[in-house]
């Protein structure tokens, strides 16, 4: 290795490449001056000498990343970019970033938990509860209240959204489905009698 391209840790003292260094734009090198290891090893003594919890050294092989919410080792490719942390990748793997991102909408919007959601599904059987035939997956609640009405197919939720939650629309769009004619009369110019 060249001296351009490699840095000795003065804690180790090793000869390793500038990317076992996390950068410092204060140093001259723009690098730290202890080895990422050596770093890492010292936070890790330190938290456990202030009796903070400390997970334990996962070994990580090349180009896989450690995940700190599931604890499993991953490929880079399993992660979103990250410009701010050290390494160029976020804390978290993608597969866990999502199902945060669900649990987090559900409480947001719903003001209920998974587990919540899980039980109401399971209270209807796992079916939606307008057709009685799809999959029982998104979250319906009336636009007013926030009330949560239970858990529908997608193509119901959003036949109830096109209907804007208007219980007239709704009995119409049955009416004219069981074939009843629902045509409004012209009783005078402009002025329509609608059927009762």
């Amino acid at each position: 290795m060249g001296s351009e391209e490699a840095k000795r840790c003065v804690r180790c003292g090793e000869v390793k490449p500038h990317a076992a260094f996390a950068r410092r734009r204060s140093n001259l090198d723009g690098l730290q001056r202890h080895c990422r290891d050596c770093a890492s090893d010292y936070h890790r003594e330190r938290q456990q000498s202030l009796g903070k919890k400390v997970r334990p050294k996962a070994e990580v092989p090349e180009g896989h990343k450690l995940c700190l919410k599931c604890g499993e080792v991953k490929p880079w490719s399993e992660w979103h970019r990250n410009a701010t942390a050290s390494d160029g990748l976020s804390t978290r793997c993608k597969a866990c970033r999502a199902a945060e991102g669900r649990e987090g909408h559900l409480k947001r919007q719903y003001g209920m938990t998974e587990a919540e959601r899980d039980a109401l599904i399971a209270e209807q059987h796992g079916v939606c509860c307008i057709c009685l035939a799809g999959p029982a997956e998104h979250v319906d609640h009336c636009h007013n209240t926030g009330r949560v009405r239970g858990v529908l197919c997608f193509s119901c939720n959003a036949a109830l959204g096109q209907f804007k939650d208007r219980p007239d629309a709704i009995r119409r769009a049955a009416a004219y489905v069981e074939g009843i004619a629902w045509k409004p009369t012209l009783v005078a110019p402009g002025v329509y009698q609608l059927p009762s």
